[in-house]
């Protein structure tokens, strides 16, 4: 830099010199620096030409001033006469003014006294030399003559320091002067123009000052830009070159003109010459011509001078840009590569799977093909300094160590890079080898877990499963991690504490199944080699002592009835050894049964850690959303990144995620960390928390919104910002769908659970919230149907939960006339959505699905609903297993619905039963509560056939607790089935045969909702086989009401109707249910009592003297067909017609039956 400055400061001071030279020149040649007189000065006194130079010579050269005849001569003013002397003496060279002047005054026309006078005025004023003084003297006789005497006797008063000569004529004049350089006013044939000759020295005078002018005006420009500081920034220094440039070419343009006026004036001189070559230039007119040249040249050499300056300061700008522009783009790329370096060391994670080392080197790699980038600029921008360097620049000082940083960079980056890269690749071969010894882990506990125990018992089973695990333990080699501290050493770069406890963790996984295998292996070669052993068979029958070392009473009992009772024990001696051989079998197989159990422990702590470890990173990704993005859209800094589209949508974008996040964070992670211990009873932990999982729900219902609106602001700042801060590879997307990942992922880990914990104590709730669980899944899904219903008037939650949903083919089947066309018999089935609830089925036309992830969802366009406590149902229609019939009003109504499958149909038929089944129990509760009421009210039976109060207020607790149970049904159907009137039953046996006649011809299952059936004063059990079999198979079997078509088909006969009386028991009957449950068995007699509620009947085992509550169906089977003493359709029992009243007070309070419907 000092040496291209240097190189400025010394053209500058060229230039000045070359200019003040140039100054000088132009002053010496137009005189000024001796009397700084102009012409345009003094224009108006040259114009009254009492003087001139012609432009003539003397014969030695002097130059000629000529005074014509001036009437006013004594009346100039003296100011006016010496300047005008003054400087018509400074017009001609040095060195003709030196030899001195000439004067002609010219007075022909005067009068003496003038002519003293002026020569008198002349003399005294006259600024140069003079050579000679020659005056014409008036040419009047009396002047002359007067002027000659006056001469002679003054001659003292013209003193001067030339002669002066006085002359009578011209002719004597041109005999001093010749006649070519005397004007034509005196005689000669010299051309002199007054006016021309002010003109031409008007405009050398002019152009002289121009030149001279310019010569300072370019010192002093040149001056300010060698004193103009270079400035720091690129903007700032192409201004500074581009206002220079713009100054440089405005003095180019005055240069230019002045060059236009000095070429015009010597054309102007030449003028002449032009019009006529042979014309002769006077020496004035010479003089005035080298004049001209001389400037003409000064400029030029001003120019010059300027232009190698400029050249100069314009290289030192162009430079200076070059310079900043070069720093400016190191300052860009250092930042670059500093960003780019400051993220490759933040790459220190060696990962903790084999799938992160993986996904880390894809990320590494983009990174690397990102960062090239920078890296291709920053040699680009090093090049760009050396070819500056080789160009010379000034600043060489300050360019060369920015490229070598430039360089040192790039090298450092590339083996940083280079050193992450092989780092990254040792990890992922690290945990390659970890990844494979877990498998090859998990592959052995697997295998040890599913050798079965039974076959393992055999010499053959035993040796097959030494085998499998010997030729399992060869494959380890491979596999297994051989040596700790060799894997410590041989990683020992990539291993940070966490690593190092996985690698630790994975060898103790590895030494507990090896282990595993070693006490498996002892205990199959104690098995095979036990086997190997020959064993007498000694006694016939060995299984009876192998199977228990105490006989049982029956077997003891049987013994003694046997007469060869002897022969068939062993002798003492060989069942010792017998009784040795099966202990040690029994150790062995209760020591493989341990090791399994163990393998199961193992399996099940793998489960439930991977859930704790699983549901943290949950909530700590929950946590983290919420915090870096939902926290961020209130922040008041963030406020200008955020759209107006998603301005106050925060509600909308994350849902219930802060609910969901408090409950797994305040709640269920802690809930699951108390089960870390006790993984097979975790199901527990779900289960009382099944309710808190329904926020799940809302979550999914607002995913589709949520969905959208990320759609249209994905490209928003604000997210990008937020992801640029979490750091996240993955966008906010990505990490919205969590919740809907996480409530799935519960479902597959209690699978897992459940696997292998099937006889642990919480088995059955590890299966009860994995049915839970599933239950919740299918109601979110259900529900992301349900909001999509489109023309319902009404409220869908006044329907009551969603039970189902789907797609069916539906044809339509109206009994009665209908004005529209569209409700007549169709024969094309509509495509409908039907949405089953507990109050109402919903039909729907499904519409086209629109837009990409959850917008991608269908609608429904709601069509019409069927009240349920309107509806019946047929099972089976004829010619096709896929279909069944919904019909309304007494089949006013009839849809007849084909599912995509059978198995769909039976699904939609049994809920659908369900909820019919449900309004039946309503129905039944009801009346059940009036009969108590009743019952209640009437007188209380003998001693013998009344229960304690205690036994009947906890049989009728256990009947409301088998209200829920739909097997339990079977008791409410036997109990309101009793006829009204006794006397009518066999009427009722008639016409019960003649409806099971009926059943056989027809195979379709039909229920009805009871609300809608036509309402009977009474109905009894045989009448609901009659009106059942005249419709669709209607219940016609006690044991299962819901399902009459296997009594149909093996046309069985009504139900016996039961009346107190003793009975003989025909088999045993022993039910544990209820303390208040009688035992019985085959032979005993038993009293049957009274009946109760929920029918059962309280009975008294006369054998044994108890007494309990048996359900009335079960005594049909135990009694079989044995009388009692009492015929069963006597009408005399008091207890019977009590309960009698009751059940038909149900029927009218239900005030429903079975409608006649006809196939």
């Amino acid at each position: 830099m000092r040496f291209g400055l240097r190189n400025e400061e010394m053209a500058l001071e060229e230039m000045v010199q070359r200019l003040d030279a140039v100054s000088q020149d132009t002053d010496e040649i137009m005189h000024q620096d001796i009397v700084p007189l102009c012409a345009a000065d003094i224009e108006d006194q040259l114009k009254k030409q009492f003087a001139y130079l012609s432009g003539g010579r003397g014969q030695d050269g002097c130059p000629v001033i000529t005074f014509p005849d001036y009437p006013a001569f004594s009346e100039i003013p003296e100011k006016e006469f010496q300047n005008v002397l003054t400087y018509l003496t400074s017009i001609p060279s040095l060195q003709d003014t030196g030899i001195g002047f000439i004067l002609v005054i010219d007075r022909r026309q005067d009068k003496w006294t003038s002519v003293k006078a002026s020569v008198l005025r002349i003399a005294a004023s006259f600024p140069g030399n003079l050579q000679l003084v020659l005056v014409l003297r008036p040419t009047g006789f009396l002047q002359r003559t007067l002027s000659d005497i006056a001469f002679k006797f003054n001659r003292d008063e013209f003193k001067m320091k030339v002669p002066i000569i006085m002359l009578s004529s011209v002719p004597e004049l041109q005999s001093y002067i010749d006649k070519t350089q005397l004007t034509e006013d005196l005689g000669g044939t010299l051309d002199y123009c007054h006016s021309r000759w002010l003109s031409h020295r008007t405009a050398i005078e002019s152009f002289a000052v121009m030149v001279k002018q310019t010569a300072q005006m370019l010192q002093s420009f040149g001056t300010e830009l060698a004193e103009t500081e270079l400035p720091n920034d690129v903007q700032s220094t192409s201004s500074i070159l581009s206002a220079h440039t713009e100054k440089k070419g405005k003095m180019k343009e005055d240069m230019m003109l002045a060059l236009k006026e000095g070429h015009a004036i010597l054309e102007s001189i030449r003028e002449p010459l032009t019009k006529n070559p042979e014309y002769n230039l006077n020496q004035d007119q010479l003089d005035n011509q080298t004049t001209v040249q001389r400037l003409l040249d000064q400029l030029g050499e001003t120019e010059a001078a300027f232009d190698e300056f400029w050249a100069k300061h314009q290289q030192k700008l162009e430079q200076c840009l070059q310079l900043r522009n070069f720093e400016q783009n190191f300052r860009e790329v250092k930042a670059i590569l500093d960003v780019v370096s400051e993220k490759l060391s933040a790459f220190t994670d060696v990962g903790n799977s084999y799938a992160h080392v993986e996904h880390m080197l894809k990320d590494l790699a983009s990174f690397e093909e990102k960062s090239n980038e920078a890296v291709e600029k920053a040699r680009a921008l090093s090049l760009e300094g050396n070819q500056l360097i080789q160009s010379k620049h000034y600043a060489v000082d300050s360019i060369l160590p920015k490229c070598n940083e430039l360089q040192h960079l790039c090298d450092e980056f590339t083996t940083e890079m280079s050193k992450r890269r092989n780092l990254l690749h040792k990890s992922l071969e690290l945990h390659s080898l970890l990844e494979k010894s877990m498998k090859w882990c998990d592959e052995g506990i697997y295998l040890l877990a599913s050798q079965p125990v039974d076959k393992c018992q055999s010499q053959d089973g035993a040796e097959s499963a030494l085998q499998e695990i010997e030729k399992f333990l060869d494959t380890g080699t491979k596999n297994k991690i051989q040596e700790l501290n060799k894997v410590y050493k041989e990683y020992e770069s990539i291993l940070n504490p966490d690593l190092k406890e996985h690698v630790q963790k994975v060898f103790q996984k590895q030494e507990s199944m090896e282990e595993m295998f070693q006490k498996r292996q002892v205990s199959l070669k104690k098995l095979a080699a036990k086997q190997t052993r020959p064993v007498q068979p000694v006694a016939p029958r060995p299984e009876a002592f192998t199977k228990s070392p105490c006989p049982s009473p029956g077997l003891r009992r049987g013994s003694e009835n046997s007469p060869s009772s002897e022969s068939n024990v062993p002798k003492r001696g060989n069942y010792k050894r017998a009784k040795s051989e099966m202990s040690d079998i029994q150790q062995g197989r209760s020591g493989s049964v341990m090791d399994d159990e163990e393998n199961l422990a193992i399996l099940r702590r793998h489960v439930m850690n991977e859930l704790i470890e699983t549901e943290r990173a949950y909530v700590e990704e929950l946590l983290c959303v919420l915090e870096g993005y939902a926290a961020e859209m209130d922040n008041p800094l963030m406020t200008h990144l955020i759209s107006p589209a998603l301005q106050n949508k925060k509600d909308v974008l994350f849902g219930n995620m802060e609910e969901i996040y408090h409950f797994h964070n305040r709640i269920f992670l802690r809930e699951l960390e108390n089960y870390i211990d006790y993984p097979e009873l975790v199901g527990r932990c779900f289960l009382e928390r099944m309710e808190d999982f329904q926020i799940y729900e809302k979550y999914c219902q607002n995913k589709p919104r949520s969905e959208s609106l990320w759609r249209q602001c994905s490209d928003c700042a604000f997210f990008q910002e937020c992801q640029k801060k979490l750091d996240h590879k993955l966008s906010l997307d990505s990490y919205l769908l969590k919740p809907v990942q996480r409530i799935t992922k519960y479902q597959l880990l209690l699978k897992e659970m459940l696997k292998y914990s099937k006889n642990c104590e919480g088995a059955e709730d590890l299966q009860e919230a994995l049915t839970s669980i599933l239950g919740i899944l299918k109601a979110v899904n259900d529900s992301m149907h349900l909001i999509a219903i489109t023309g319902y008037d009404g409220n869908l939650n006044e329907l009551g939960k969603l039970l189902m949903q789907g797609s069916f083919s539906v044809w339509t089947d109206h009994k009665k006339g209908h004005a529209k066309v569209k409700d007549l018999a169709r024969f094309k089935p509509m495509q409908r959505h039907l949405f089953l609830h507990e109050k109402a089925v919903l039909f729907c036309k499904k519409r086209e699905e629109n837009g990409e992830g959850y917008e991608k969802a269908p609608s429904y366009s709601y069509k019409q609903s069927l009240n349920m406590t309107a509806v019946g149902i047929t099972e089976n229609v004829k010619g096709d297993v896929k279909k069944f019939e919904i019909w309304y009003n007494a089949r006013e109504e009839v849809y007849i619905i084909q599912a995509p499958t059978p198995e769909i149909k039976a699904t939609w038929v049994n809920e659908i039963r369900k909820v019919l089944t449900s309004q039946l129990q309503a129905c039944r509760e009801a009346s059940q509560h009036r009969a108590l009421e009743q019952t209640q009210s009437l007188p209380l039976p003998t001693s013998s056939n009344t229960s304690p109060s205690k036994n009947q207020t906890k049989s009728i607790k256990k009947l409301e607790e088998r209200k829920t149970d739909p097997a339990s049904l079977e008791g409410y159907v036997s109990s309101a089935s009793v006829p009204k009137n006794p006397d009518k039953s066999k009427d009722d046996t008639v016409t019960s045969s003649t409806s099971e006649s009926s059943a056989l011809s027809k195979k379709r299952f039909t229920l009805q909702g009871f609300a809608n059936l036509k309402s009977q004063k009474g109905w009894t059990k045989t009448s609901h086989s009659l009106d059942a079999s005249e419709d669709n198979d209607g219940w016609s079997s006690a044991e299962d009401p819901l399902n009459s078509s296997d009594a149909e088909e093996e046309g069985g006969a009504g139900l016996r109707k039961l009346v107190p009386g003793k009975y003989t028991v025909v088999a045993d009957h022993d039910e544990k249910g209820s303390p208040e449950s009688l035992a019985v068995k085959s032979g005993d007699i038993v009293d049957l009592l009274h009946e109760g509620e929920e029918g059962l009947w309280f009975v008294k085992n006369l054998t044994t003297s108890k007494e309990g509550w048996v359900p009335a169906s079960n005594l049909l089977a135990l009694i079989g067909n044995s009388k009692s003493a009492q015929s069963l359709s006597s009408s005399e029992s008091g207890t019977g017609s009590t309960f009698l009243s009751s059940s038909s007070s149900c029927s009218e309070s239900c005030n429903a039956t079975f409608s006649d419907i006809k196939g």
